[in-house]
């Protein structure tokens, strides 16, 4: 069970996979002058810009919104609001556009920080480690300008991809000990389900040949022998990920929030997810006791901590922008590392495993998942479930039903966490069972052309079926699942709208968003999911002053470019957490 409670890791800290560099761009058409900032205690004044509400089923645009006091004041036209409000703070948002704040779906806040300390591994567009060489050269660079005080005396790396590196494999202790055959060595794949240490790290770590494979996890070999060949997957890997990973003193573990905080309001939210909260609530309770949250982070603590349920921080409303939402159950792995659960073979198994490979369940008694389901529907706990494979989705749906008959299903809003391998017949029970679908389109784009391959062209035509749920009448949103990518959620605008791969090929055409759907999955279809939608998501007076101002209109720019869209600013109950510098 100590095992298993270490799983977390796979999304909170072994998945921070990215530099902060993708930040930095700052270039932005038409005027190179600031947008002025809001302090707050002055009531606001925003006109001079297309500023979409996002009220109603089409889109619709004010001429002005007041913030005062926190909270939306006034929304509607600049003359009438110059009357009510003469003594308002006028910005003039210089032709920019200025919507809701961004809401995401699904994500996991703890570990945003890691992307700026680590190595970053990425293959392009988001890094340039596009082969093993350059994967090597990279970890190297990176070790001589950062050293290793940041993470605990090793060499980290995050974000590699099996299916985007030419080689088409994992990297292996062999080639890592090109980086360092002294120094401990470990990379993170960038499902967060996997990692790669070299030889000294496999002596540090104490795996050898002799070493058995943990329930839930495998050790890879060397071919023909029980010789440790540096890849670890799920449980082999995930509890020396969060050993090595965890920054190991008070000040470190602060450091971390702030860089991810800056992360966060960078790419303009105003409301941010830890999608599987076990220890790390502690750290995040006591961050927010001491006024130190600028934005909103709500958790979702996993099924084996439920004792936090009886904390102060289980509420629906925020102590100092903190706030235990509800609980976590993760039911498989990742579609991309092929630890998805699936009803059906893959087509190209992982090396090493038979061709009826399937992935495998995260719990695989039946009755252990009923009794979380259970106990989440006796407490009322909204609960967000991890499944990936069609199998897994069964396993959750067989567990609903009788929790349903026993206490009700009115208003829970139950979520289904990514969703990418599931049926289509599925999607009646996600309505039957009244479950809002948070989906993962961003998958498109990063492993399209994977899918392909993995599980055949007419399944990966269907990965995170977000329209047809729509059609279904399902309640969606979308996520980043960052730090497993980037938290940048104009390009979540980008992948839903347009679903094209990396190289360009279009992954099931008939699941794309408008634009303007795109951007309610990601302000008030994602407030609603958090119970959220009379607070949030919207720009509609009594709600709160949480604003995005970008450079471009997302609903008028060519779709191709939505991915390209920045945030100027980004405003948390009126007051300005982040105005990038031009």
């Amino acid at each position: 069970m100590k095992k298993l409670k270490l799983i977390v890791a796979t999304l909170i800290i072994a998945a921070s996979i990215i530099s902060c560099n993708k930040n930095s761009k700052s270039s932005t058409e038409g005027s190179n002058t600031p947008i002025a900032t809001a302090d707050g205690k002055s009531t606001t004044l925003y006109y001079g810009g297309d500023i979409i509400t996002v009220e109603g089923d089409e889109p619709s645009y004010a001429e002005a919104v007041v913030i005062k006091d926190g909270k939306i004041a006034f929304v509607g036209a600049k003359s009438d609001a110059e009357k009510q409000f003469a003594d308002a703070t006028k910005i003039d948002l210089e032709g920019k556009t200025l919507v809701p704040g961004f809401v995401d779906g699904h994500a996991h806040f703890s570990s945003f920080g890691s992307q700026a300390v680590t190595g970053n591994l990425l293959a392009s567009p988001d890094g340039k480690c596009n082969s093993i060489p350059e994967l090597i050269a990279e970890l190297k660079d990176w070790h001589t300008k950062n050293g290793v005080d940041k993470t605990n005396g090793w060499i980290v790396g995050m974000g590699f991809d099996d299916a985007a590196l030419k080689e088409n494999r994992f990297p292996t202790k062999d080639d890592l000990d090109q980086v360092s055959k002294d120094v401990p060595v470990m990379i993170v794949h960038i499902s967060g389900h996997f990692s790669v240490v070299n030889s000294k790290g496999l002596e540090l770590l104490k795996i050898t040949k002799d070493t058995k494979d943990p329930k839930g996890g495998l050790i890879r070999r060397v071919a023909g022998s029980q010789e440790p060949n540096g890849v670890l997957e799920e449980l082999a890997s995930i509890p020396y990920m969060l050993k090595t990973l965890t920054p190991s003193t008070t000040e470190m573990a602060d450091y971390y929030l702030e860089k991810g905080f800056e992360l966060a309001t960078s790419y303009g939210y105003t409301t941010a997810q830890e999608g599987r909260a076990m220890d790390n609530h502690l750290q995040l309770a006591d961050y927010a006791k001491r006024g130190k949250m600028p934005i909103d982070v709500n958790s979702y603590i996993d099924y084996t901590y439920p004792q936090f349920f009886s904390s102060e921080w289980y509420s629906k409303d925020y102590k100092n922008h903190y706030r235990i939402a509800g609980i976590k159950l993760t039911l498989d792995g990742s579609p991309q590392g092929r630890t998805a659960w699936r009803t059906i073979p893959y087509i190209l198994p992982p090396d090493g495993q038979p061709k009826d490979y399937r992935g495998y369940p995260a719990i695989p008694d039946d009755k252990e998942v009923a009794r979380i389901v259970d106990m989440a529907f006796k407490n009322n706990w909204q609960m967000e479930a991890h499944c990936n494979g069609d199998a897994a989705l069964d396993q959750w749906l067989k567990a609903l039903a009788p929790a349903v008959k026993k206490y009700g299903n009115k208003d829970r809003r139950n979520v289904l966490i990514h969703g990418q391998l599931i049926r289509m017949n599925q999607i009646d029970s996600l309505k039957k069972y009244d479950l809002i679908a948070s989906l993962f389109p961003m998958h498109t784009f990063y492993w399209g052309d994977w899918y392909k391959k993995i599980i055949g062209e007419e399944a990966a035509m269907h990965i995170s079926p977000i329209k047809t749920c729509i059609d279904k009448g399902v309640h969606v949103t979308s996520h980043t699942d960052a730090p497993v990518a980037l938290p940048n959620l104009m390009m979540i605008m980008h992948t839903t709208v347009n679903r094209v791969s990396r190289s360009g090929a279009v992954i099931g055409a008939e699941e794309r968003l408008t634009p303007y759907q795109a951007l309610k999955s990601i302000t008030i279809w994602g407030a609603y999911q958090l119970f959220e939608e009379n607070k949030k998501g919207s720009l509609k007076v009594g709600k709160l002053g949480d604003l995005v101002i970008l450079d471009k209109n997302p609903l008028k720019v060519d779709p191709m470019t939505l991915k390209d869209i920045l945030v100027l600013q980004t405003i948390k109950e009126g007051k300005t957490v982040f105005n990038r510098k031009l």
